[in-house]
């Protein structure tokens, strides 16, 4: 059965219908895919850090992780709202097993950017041994993206970062799981979803402004993954669960991202 990453933002967490994981269940009980979550929390650690009067920065969409952002972060997605997603499939009875990025070393990391980001890391090894043994048991994997580095440190992985390495291990399509129904743009006084971009496209509309902020890194890592094996890299709407059905049943829905560019390169 076609494995399926879910990369779940932390945007859209409390507004996910119970459709949705409803669907992902179905999904996985009538064989259509397996779906394996990633999911971020921005929002909350954002939330969670003023109320410690705790300060934290961001450069291009990438939070600024200091020792103490990262031990509110980890305990924010690892903890709270891993177990919330858990919950919410176990609520539909589903099975599914909530996993930190530590555990079992499931995602080894590096310092990226020479350490201007703080604890800030990127993916150097997803330990799909863990992932497959969920699946083979019937569960669905909800992972953290909080990775283990060297000895005992942690690094704090953007969660698009993180879903796009799983899928690249796991050589599968990676779905982003957004609030709106793909990359937008207003033309002729009308919203317009773009349908399919690649990487010049999703540059270009990065320079005009239409792509901004947490969108940067989202569509960034798509393409990147895209690179190292992923299937396919989609932006969907969480919030109508049945748009996920149509693109899997090859419907034009959401936003695809490919490489197709290189193939001449």
């Amino acid at each position: 059965m076609t494995k399926v990453v879910f990369k779940v933002g932390g945007s859209i967490l409390q507004e996910l219908p119970k459709a949705f994981y409803e669907l992902l269940i179905e999904l996985k009980e009538k064989k259509i895919c397996e779906p394996v979550i990633v999911h971020g929390g921005g929002p909350e650690i954002n939330q969670a850090l003023e109320q410690m009067n705790i300060e934290s920065t961001f450069v291009d969409g990438l939070r600024v992780t200091t020792e103490e952002v990262l031990e509110v972060a980890q305990m924010v997605m690892s903890g709270t709202i891993n177990k919330r997603i858990v919950s919410s499939f176990q609520n539909q009875n589903g099975k599914a097993i909530g996993l930190s990025g530590v555990d079992g070393n499931l995602l080894q990391a590096k310092q990226i950017q020479n350490g201007k980001l703080g604890f800030v890391g990127e993916v150097t090894k997803v330990e799909t041994f863990w992932i497959d043994m969920i699946l083979d048991a019937g569960g669905i994997p909800v992972i953290s993206p909080i990775a283990a580095g060297e000895g005992e440190t942690r690094f704090n992985i953007n969660g698009d970062t993180a879903a796009g390495a799983v899928a690249e291990a796991l050589g599968c399509k990676l779905v982003l799981i957004s609030n709106i129904p793909g990359v937008m743009e207003t033309i002729d006084q009308k919203e317009v979803i773009h349908h399919h971009l690649t990487k010049k496209d999703v540059e270009a509309l990065i320079d005009s402004g239409v792509i901004y902020g947490g969108m940067i890194p989202k569509v960034r890592s798509a393409l990147a993954s895209l690179q190292g094996g992923v299937e396919e890299s989609v932006i969907l709407n969480g919030l109508e669960p049945n748009d996920i059905l149509k693109y899997l049943d090859g419907e034009k829905v959401g936003t695809i991202l490919s490489e197709k560019e290189f193939e001449h390169v």
